[in-house]
């Protein structure tokens, strides 16, 4: 996986609406992960975000899903669901063993993102 995937996957994300966003997230993750993921407390609210007519998330809950379906899409694209969510949920050394859904809540991108990348590559630089 290489830097224009990752743009290119940015640019389809930022075209979709925040509501089929959700939708995604909470059909590939459930609504009590897309919660953790995004700091909310209320384990509801996705499943609220997700529908058309849904309240908006806040702009906080909005950027962590948005970063949270960036990664979900690119390893979509190439894994299974399982498989996705499996990375989502474990710790990863690249992230100080914290997992993913943690990184994405406490708004670390940068790191976020080359995690993924090195998911891919065919020596990780650990």
């Amino acid at each position: 996986m290489d830097s224009t995937f990752i743009a290119t996957q940015f640019n389809e994300t930022a075209r979709m609406d925040l509501h089929q966003i959700a939708a995604v997230l909470v059909r590939g993750l459930g609504p009590t992960l897309v919660a953790a993921m995004t700091g909310t407390k209320d384990r509801k609210l996705p499943s609220k975000w997700a529908k058309p007519e849904g309240p908006n998330p806040s702009p906080a809950f909005a950027k962590r899903l948005l970063l949270g379906h960036r990664a979900w899409a690119a390893l979509i694209a190439q894994e299974s669901d399982g498989v996705a969510r499996q990375w989502f949920i474990g710790g990863n050394p690249l992230l100080g063993e914290d997992t993913p859904v943690t990184a994405i809540r406490e708004d670390r991108g940068r790191e976020l993102i080359g995690a993924v990348e090195a998911f891919f590559a065919e020596e990780p630089d650990l």
